[in-house]
């Protein structure tokens, strides 16, 4: 496969990106959209017709840029409409709205982004921030996504501590004072989603409290029981992203109903995983990082149902640029950047990294994943974070194996004793236990593995960050320059032993 179809694609995501910067800043995108399209069209169709290629890449690449631009501008023009209701409504109102999120935060004061549907007995669009306390706060804590609210309280803008909801379409707050009712979720794979979650989490019932919170965040992303100590451990080990839902969790989803997708032809197995992403990527709440995963596993499907294989680094930038035209705001979301990052980071350089590095293979596997994954989020974790911490390397190389262990085993375990406790009734479920005993230990070591790193808070800044970068790359190449010279013959009389193809010929060269 030449490199040009991998270098279009990233040229393309990055165009696609570029232009959704561009286009928070052009309000007026949308209102001329229509005016402009047919002049574009008939622009765009002339230089498509030149036989030079560069003026036909060129011209998608604009195209491109501008659909994420006119994108972007829609999106923060859809912000305004909600924005207006802040304004002109400041008594009391009666809404009803659908839960985009699980609420967050305790019972003095719970948030939940929800999409509009009504505002006293008028229909409603756009995305509103559901504040309550008090009673209405314990109310709404026992709601989850999709489910439908009535609630009684009244609009007020966005504060400047919650001006990052705004990049979740949340373009005003109701504050809640009262709720006066609730529904079922809609539409009808939330309904799937949110029951198999209930599964999956039932069955670690048998397990402590803590690793029944570490365990729903590892599998469901759904950390908020975890306790303040142990998350502080995890992000002070560099282990946060354990707690958040990723692409390895989606490989791992796939993983567990491959067996029975087996048994279906082509077309059905990929209906089947197309099903399963969508359902998992729902369980988990469509996370970014879920989002990004999910989209390039459906993207590698859609490509093994073809037959026609594609590069990771072709069907990551065909993933972003996809997503950002649907969501332009993923832009300024860090979890998307992180994981983007990471991705891009293992497909560029875990390969050499490995290549490099001495040992058995069942080390430098992981050791190179770990750095390339390391290196790849630096650019975007440095500016956000400031620093990082230095023993995060070796903590993911401890507690990585594991968490891919309880992932897997913790999800088919969980589905299995939680279907059987149903069945079974609470009263008779205790043997079921036996099953959340290897989740229990799994557990308990990714815990002391955070626990013991945390207590090296050895933190380093971008600075010396970017001189092992490049003392890195010094040794990269000084070995690289050094097993070219060793391959090589050293004398007329001096050659050494073929290798490659020559080894594969019988020693003689074309």
């Amino acid at each position: 496969m030449t490199p040009r179809p991998v270098a279009g694609a990233v040229l393309a995501a990055m165009a696609v990106v570029l232009g959704a910067r561009i286009g928070e800043h052009l309000t007026w995108a949308p209102r001329t959209l229509a005016a402009l399209a047919p002049l574009g069209c008939v622009m765009v169709a002339v230089l498509m017709a030149c036989r030079a290629a560069p003026a036909r890449r060129v011209t998608g690449l604009l195209l491109l840029a501008t659909l994420g631009a006119v994108s972007m501008a829609r999106a923060v023009t859809g912000l305004g409409v909600v924005s207006g209701l802040a304004v002109r409504e400041a008594s009391e109102q009666r809404v009803t709205a659908r839960l985009a999120a699980d609420p967050i935060g305790r019972w003095s004061g719970v948030r939940a982004p929800a999409r509009l549907e009504a505002v006293g007995s008028n229909g409603a669009r756009g995305t509103v921030l559901i504040v309550a306390s008090g009673p209405a706060a314990t109310r709404l804590r026992l709601l989850e996504t999709g489910e439908s609210v009535e609630i009684l309280g009244h609009f007020r803008p966005l504060e400047a501590a919650e001006r990052r909801w705004r990049w979740r379409h949340v373009g005003a707050v109701f504050e809640a004072h009262d709720i006066v009712g609730a529904g079922g979720p809609e539409p009808a794979v939330l309904r799937a989603a949110n029951g198999l979650r209930h599964r999956v989490l039932a069955g670690g019932e048998a397990l402590g409290d803590t690793d029944r919170s570490l365990v729903a965040g590892f599998l469901v992303g759904d950390d908020r029981g975890l306790p303040a100590r142990v998350a502080a451990d995890f992000r002070a080990a560099g282990l946060s992203h354990l707690l958040v839902v990723s692409g390895a969790n989606v490989s791992l989803a796939l993983a567990l109903v491959a067996p029975l997708l087996r048994r279906f032809g082509l077309l059905g197995r990929l209906a089947g995983g197309l099903a399963t992403l969508v359902v998992f990527a729902a369980m988990t709440r469509f996370e970014p990082s879920v989002l990004r995963a999910g989209a390039m596993s459906g993207l590698a499907l859609l490509a093994s149902f073809l037959g026609r294989p594609v590069a990771g680094l072709r069907i990551l930038a065909l993933a972003v640029g996809g997503l950002v035209l649907i969501d332009p705001f993923l832009v300024h979301s860090l979890g998307f950047g992180l994981s983007t990052a990471a991705s891009a980071g293992i497909l560029l350089l875990a390969g050499p990294i490995g290549a490099l590095l001495p040992g058995p293979r069942f080390i430098r596997e992981p050791l190179a994943v770990t750095t390339a994954a390391q290196i790849g989020v630096a650019p975007i974790a440095f500016p956000a974070f400031g620093q990082l911490p230095l023993v995060a390397l070796p903590a993911n190389l401890a507690a990585a194996p594991a968490a891919a262990a309880l992932s897997l085993w913790g999800l088919g375990s969980g589905v299995v004793a939680g279907s059987l406790r149903v069945l079974a009734g609470s009263a008779d479920a205790g043997p079921l236990a036996v099953l959340q005993i290897p989740t229990a230990l799994l557990a308990q070591w990714i815990r002391t593995v955070a626990r013991v790193a945390a207590r090296f808070p050895i933190m380093i800044g971008p600075r010396p960050a970017v001189l092992c970068a490049l003392a890195l790359a010094a040794v990269t190449w000084r070995l690289r320059v050094r097993r070219r010279l060793g391959g090589r013959p050293r004398g007329r009389g001096d050659d050494p032993a073929p290798t490659g193809r020559a080894r594969r010929s019988g020693g003689q060269r074309p």
